[in-house]
């Protein structure tokens, strides 16, 4: 029997993909379709950095900062721009923070939609192609300064491994390997994580080197957000395993959190790394 508060359109046997199902019947929804001004409007809104993301044997892991930037000022001290795409997978958000969280949203909700229409979840090459189309459809809104190049991650349960992809504006989809980080702040922390990260790491000690890798990035870059002991605001970390996705809490954070600030006060560049190889513990 038919719903008489949906359209009959609504109610057609159609598309698996929400976007394209939106993109038909209410395209002004979309953020890339909503015409904008001329103009550059990049420092009109806030900005999210830095993203970090490292595999380990078993899963993966994905960390924020906290910090959004209206050019040079701090517009949000608390910003969570860490977020679980689906059970499996977790998306983070670099660029202009209003139109990322609106396509995060979409995101989940695509992932959503395909998996109660087809009876089952996406893959992980299919959930990265999904995001990438949703990425390029904004490429109107980039070329007017406002960007989003998010970062996306997850466990594959066909390869039984962790795997991280990267983007551009126009939708570019990249594999990465081991490790990677995007946002301003995304050049120190990938260094950082060169020196620090180790392909034995247990799931603690990838959190470790990742929060290592954001507290590296915002002691160089005034964009990233580090630990504020004093408000207790500390990175968002998401834990994905084959067992699935979880917001490590606050106060597990909080303990590595300052236990990478201690070591700080002895060696405020942080840990060293062996010259020549070998083990870097």
């Amino acid at each position: 029997m038919g719903d008489p508060r949906l359209p009959a359109a609504f109610l057609q046997p159609g598309t698996s993909s929400f976007s394209d199902f939106l993109a038909e019947q209410a395209p002004d929804l979309l953020p890339g379709r909503r015409a904008v001004p001329q103009g550059h409007a990049g420092d009109l809104a806030p900005h999210g950095t830095t993203i970090v993301a490292a595999t380990f044997p078993g899963g993966v892991v994905m960390a924020g900062d906290r910090r959004a930037t209206m050019g040079n000022i701090i517009a949000q001290r608390d910003i969570e721009k860490v977020f679980p795409a689906d059970e499996y997978s977790a998306v983070g958000i670099a660029g202009t923070a209003g139109l990322a969280v609106e396509m995060v949203r979409l995101f989940q909700t695509e992932l959503e939609h395909y998996e109660k229409i087809e009876g089952t979840t996406l893959s992980m090459d299919g959930k990265a192609n999904r995001l990438a189309t949703l990425i390029r459809s904004n490429l109107g809104m980039a070329m007017q300064g406002l960007a989003v190049v998010p970062l996306f991650a997850g466990f594959d349960l066909t390869t039984d491994q962790g795997r991280i992809f990267s983007y551009d504006v126009t939708g570019g989809r990249y594999e990465e390997t081991a490790f990677h980080s995007v946002g301003s702040g995304s050049l120190f922390a990938r260094g950082s994580l060169k020196k620090l990260y180790r392909e034995d790491l247990d799931a603690t000690g990838c959190v470790t080197a990742v929060v290592q890798a954001l507290y590296d990035a915002a002691d160089d870059d005034s964009a990233t957000g580090g630990p504020d002991l004093t408000r207790r605001i500390f990175p968002v970390v998401q834990v994905i395993t084959a067992d699935g996705g979880r917001r490590m809490p606050d106060a597990e954070v909080a303990a590595i959190a300052d236990i990478v600030i201690a070591g700080r006060m002895q060696r405020p560049d942080g840990p060293a790394a062996p010259l020549t190889g070998g083990d870097a513990r």
